[in-house]
């Protein structure tokens, strides 16, 4: 059995291909409330060298028990066009991923309409010369495109891994005139950045209160690298932001996607896959503040998948979330799984 090397960062971190012997030792789960509808709000397909996750991938993930109704599919750097003007690159994905979504919607591979949102890329700091680029992609989702993540994630430690290549995206000001497009044309951003960042997250969803926007992963808390060994400091760092920040209500929050990032489990020394028990109780900390703050109406869950898969299997993912919202009513849950999601991403 092998297992990664967490300390050689890649190019965004600690990504690593999941290993399926050591995924095969998870601890069998059923799922709770196997009912309860579930919109998978952020997820990946990709074909990177050593590391495939298609269609038929997702598919036997998705057979878990869990009721997963539809999905959003959210940029990855997939399957962008090799050439033409670079700006337009990105297209490629789009067009990759509707190819995918319309093979979903034949009802051939199950009842999960896969993709039937897609969050692709576009680069904002174009200014308002990304309308073309945004429009582009509209014309190429069929109908399911709904925004564009650009991701201002960065840190002076390199094995941090950054999704932007230099600090202070978010406060610039061509930005801002990429978001108002954005906006006008009815898509959301869904924003990237770490917990140190979110003051820049605030300050553009201030700057722009008719942009929708998503914070992905809850905020990107960190815990390795310079911030590990630190749990009870980051945590303080994070809340009164993210209290600030959920007083926009422009603003929705996905709740997940802390495996790589906040490092609370140690996927590449554990001898075995973390159960849906002991990661709720590592990621309660940051999900039940975003409930109370942002309110279940503005709350939407997502797998990171195959990101998370490189510490707990698909099923017992979503029985972590069922556990941490065991206590929310039937009204609340329904909007975390489901509600919110459709609302925010127009999903029929």
């Amino acid at each position: 059995m092998s297992q990664p090397d967490l300390t050689t960062p890649t190019a965004f971190g600690r990504i690593h291909t999941p290993d399926p012997a050591w995924l095969a030792l998870a601890e069998p789960e059923a799922p709770l409330e196997p009912d309860l509808e579930i919109i998978d709000t952020h997820h990946h397909l990709w074909d990177r060298p050593g590391d495939r996750y298609l269609l038929d991938a997702f598919l036997a993930d998705l057979d878990c028990g869990h009721n997963i109704v539809a999905t959003v599919f959210e940029e990855c750097h997939a399957m962008y066009r090799a050439d033409g003007p670079k700006p337009m690159r990105v297209v490629g994905e789009t067009e990759f991923v509707a190819g995918i979504a319309a093979m979903s919607a034949s009802g051939r591979y199950g009842p999960t309409r896969v993709a039937a949102g897609i969050v692709g890329a576009a680069d904002l700091s174009l200014g308002e010369a990304v309308e073309p680029v945004l429009l582009a992609q509209i014309a190429a989702g069929g109908g399911r495109f709904r925004g564009v993540r650009h991701s201002a994630a960065w840190d002076a430690d390199p094995i941090i891994g950054n999704g932007a290549k230099a600090p202070g995206l978010y406060l610039d000001a061509q930005f801002g005139r990429g978001l108002d497009r954005l906006a006008a044309l009815g898509l959301s951003l869904d924003a990237w950045a770490f917990h140190t960042q979110l003051d820049e997250v605030t300050a553009l969803a201030t700057a722009h209160p008719d942009a929708p926007i998503v914070l992905c992963h809850c905020g990107g808390p960190l815990g390795y690298g310079p911030y590990g060994g630190r749990p009870a400091e980051v945590h303080a760092a994070w809340l009164p932001r993210i209290v600030e920040l959920a007083k926009r209500p422009n603003v929705s929050v996905k709740l997940g996607g802390m495996m790589m990032r906040l490092a609370a489990f140690n996927y590449g020394q554990a001898p075995t896959p973390a159960t849906s028990e002991a990661l709720a109780a590592l990621w309660r900390p940051y999900i039940e503040p975003c409930i109370e703050y942002f309110g279940p109406d503005r709350c939407m869950v997502e797998s990171n998948f195959p990101v998370e898969k490189m510490g707990i299997p698909y099923g017992p993912l979503w029985n972590a979330f069922k556990r941490i919202t065991a206590g929310a009513s039937d009204t609340e849950k329904s909007a975390i799984y489901s509600g919110t999601a459709r609302r925010v991403y127009r999903l029929a």
